[in-house]
């Protein structure tokens, strides 16, 4: 398989992710420009990631401008097809405001930004991204200032009815409770999948912890996952 990594103006997570494919863990990784939308040579065994920055400075909301580039019109056709899309922080943004996945990020609860480590728990691991690591629980790092989740009572009825939820904020040993939610997020939702479960928006940042030096190892977890489950398929 390989990865793509979509490049907007105020893109700051991009080479970050592109390292710790490539460099790390020895996937073929491309750099799609914002600008392009070529995506006829990426197949439903692919990943395409967005990553987290400032898409467009973030001017109106997180993500809103973004979503008219034409390459999210073609990672929209190519989601849809069944491609696999994996959003990160303003990633994540990106997905709900292109109506890839249901919801809205909110400013934090405090109303102030977050940079720190956290705790997640996957909550479905019936798909490809955490269906063959065979722990639940994650410690990845978070840096954003609207990360608290928020949906209707219907849509969040659907989500849960669907096995949506994809990771829960949790403490170390998996615990799902207030104290460990950082941002206000409903019922602790640090991401979430669409229905077919091949589009998943998560805050937190697998790339930032897939070193030794950087603290951890958990984002190759992820990574890793995506890739034996999509050969073994």
């Amino acid at each position: 398989m390989k990865f793509g990594v979509v490049v907007f103006p105020g893109s700051n997570c991009d080479r970050d992710m592109q390292d710790a494919l490539s460099h790390d863990l020895g996937y073929p990784v491309e750099m799609l420009w914002h600008k392009d939308s070529d995506l006829s040579h990426f197949t439903t065994d692919d990943c395409v990631v967005l990553p987290g920055g400032f898409s467009y400075g973030d001017y109106l909301r997180c993500g809103a401008i973004a979503k008219f580039s034409p390459m999210m019109q073609s990672v929209i056709e190519f989601a849809n097809k069944g491609g696999k899309v994996l959003g990160v922080c303003n990633g994540f943004q990106i997905l709900v405001e292109s109506g890839l996945l249901p919801g809205v990020l909110l400013r934090n609860k405090y109303l102030e930004f977050i940079c720190k480590n956290v705790f997640v728990k996957a909550n479905n691991k019936d798909n490809s991204y955490f269906k063959d690591d065979k722990k639940n629980v994650y410690e990845f790092h978070i840096a954003h200032n609207e990360g608290n989740y928020f949906c209707s009572n219907d849509q969040i009825k659907e989500i849960n009815d669907n096995n949506q939820i994809a990771l829960f904020y949790s403490d170390e040993n998996g615990n799902v409770n207030e104290q460990s939610n950082p941002n206000g997020s409903l019922q602790n939702i640090a991401g979430i999948f669409n229905k077919q479960k091949n589009v998943i928006g998560m805050m937190p940042h697998p790339e930032r912890l897939n070193d030794p030096m950087l603290g951890g190892l958990d984002g190759n977890r992820l990574f890793q996952s995506l890739s034996e489950s999509l050969v073994t398929s």
